[in-house]
């Protein structure tokens, strides 16, 4: 039963089925488990390969999704990063293990509850204390203006079409990559106002949520 799984064997089966391929990604799946980000109550489902809830009609997102999303996204130590959507918290520290030491993570959640889960489960690998991760309650869909701008820009939960806020907070040459609709989006910025889009259909995610 997939229940049963380790998660040796879910990182093994994400490697040989082709979405995690970069080692540093890998290795922050082998070092970052998500069994510390699930509530009690699903923990013996913490290897499956399927989101899970997180209460508050949310989801910790499937594991196949956020290594094809990481893969996309490409963080490079020393990135500044925005993340729209904590949840739990479990992309968030993957997220500030590939940014490393010089690099920052800002994580914004809408909902206080899942605010104080996420900084709390971050917390387990220093990350906040650390200084490479924050997470902020905040509107996801206007992004974060005052610590603009960021090298990459990354969403966990589904709106109709990327907010004009995340482009204009996004550096040139950076990288924003987001669910629409059913579709992931990336996005890059080749110049102040010009951006190259390719699109990956066939997703699942939860609507994101605005005040």
């Amino acid at each position: 039963m997939e229940n049963n799984l380790t998660k040796e064997l879910l990182i093994n089966n994400l490697i040989q089925d082709g979405y995690l391929k970069t080692p540093a990604i890998i290795d922050a799946f082998k070092n970052i488990d998500r069994a510390d980000f699930i509530p009690k109550d699903n923990l013996n489902e913490a290897y499956a390969n399927y989101p899970l809830p997180i209460g508050f009609s949310q989801t910790i997102s499937q594991p196949l999704t956020v290594a094809f999303m990481l893969e996309l996204l490409d963080v490079r130590p020393g990135e500044r990063i925005l993340e729209i959507g904590a949840g739990s918290g479990w992309q968030t520290a993957l997220l500030s293990f590939l940014a490393g030491e010089n690099g920052k993570v800002l994580a914004l959640e809408i909902i206080p509850e899942l605010k104080a889960m996420a900084e709390a489960n971050t917390s387990k690998y220093g990350f906040i204390e650390k200084e490479i991760a924050a997470v902020f309650l905040a509107d996801g869909s206007n992004g974060y203006p005052l610590e603009a701008p960021y090298d990459k820009i990354i969403a966990g939960a589904a709106g109709n079409e990327i907010p004009a806020a995340w482009k204009e907070q996004l550096k040139v040459n950076g990288r924003i990559v987001a669910p629409i609709k059913e579709s992931i989006v990336v996005l890059d910025k080749i110049a102040p106002e010009e951006f190259k889009q390719r699109e990956y259909f066939g997703f699942s995610f939860v609507p994101l949520v605005k005040k």
